[in-house]
């Protein structure tokens, strides 16, 4: 298991500890998971920002090709700040208005919670990192994946709010933990696979 999984896996069980601890609803575990999502969309952008060689093959910004030089790069991390940070200060207006943080004690949990997913998110960052030096990656598909997080959030929104009971926390917290867990393999995956196609040698005509 990676050091990132096992991280995972123990943050997540911390969240589902505290959960049960303090007597949260579903709902309320919305907070570390938004909180989760902002470290991703942070890292994110530090690693496209960290790029050295990369591809914008199939990627395009108002119908025209992005450059693959220093101005595409910046562009790309700014249009996908602004536009990821969107998405979530919708859902942090949402927490607000339906789940409250009432009480000191609850932030400080909140604010463990999310030191513990940035020590997991700097493991994952920092195997991304190590194989985006070796290879080419491509800047579009580094751009929209952290959007796959969004989708487990939207159905949490939707189905999560009005399930109650410890089981409803268990069945939760379980199902957004193999995500966390896919997602993180699918991430190192992708890169470790641009590295090892960069490093393979290129055929010379005869």
């Amino acid at each position: 298991m990676s050091p990132s999984s096992r991280n995972l896996l123990l943050s997540n069980a911390a969240t589902l500890a505290a959960a049960m601890l303090l007597h949260w609803n579903v709902g309320w575990l919305l907070w570390p998971y938004w909180i989760q999502n902002v470290v991703i969309g942070w890292y994110a952008r530090r690693r496209m920002l960290a790029l050295d060689r990369f591809s914008t093959q199939g990627f395009t910004s108002n119908n025209q090709p992005v450059p693959e030089d220093e101005q595409g790069k910046r562009s790309t991390a700014n249009f996908f700040t602004v536009h990821y940070g969107f998405f979530h200060l919708g859902y942090l207006a949402f927490l607000c208005s339906e789940h409250g943080v009432s009480g000191l004690r609850d932030a400080l949990v909140l604010a463990a919670c999310g030191v513990s997913f940035v020590l997991s998110q700097r493991e994952t960052f920092a195997a991304q990192h190590a194989a985006d030096l070796r290879g080419k990656p491509n800047l579009g598909t580094m751009m929209f994946t952290p959007y796959l997080r969004v989708v487990p959030m939207h159905l949490a929104i939707v189905i999560g709010s009005g399930m109650t009971g410890w089981a409803a926390l268990w069945l939760f917290t379980g199902l957004k933990t193999l995500s966390d867990l896919l997602m993180d393999r699918v991430d190192r995956h992708m890169a470790e696979r641009s590295a090892d196609k960069a490093a393979l040698p290129t055929s010379t005509p005869i």
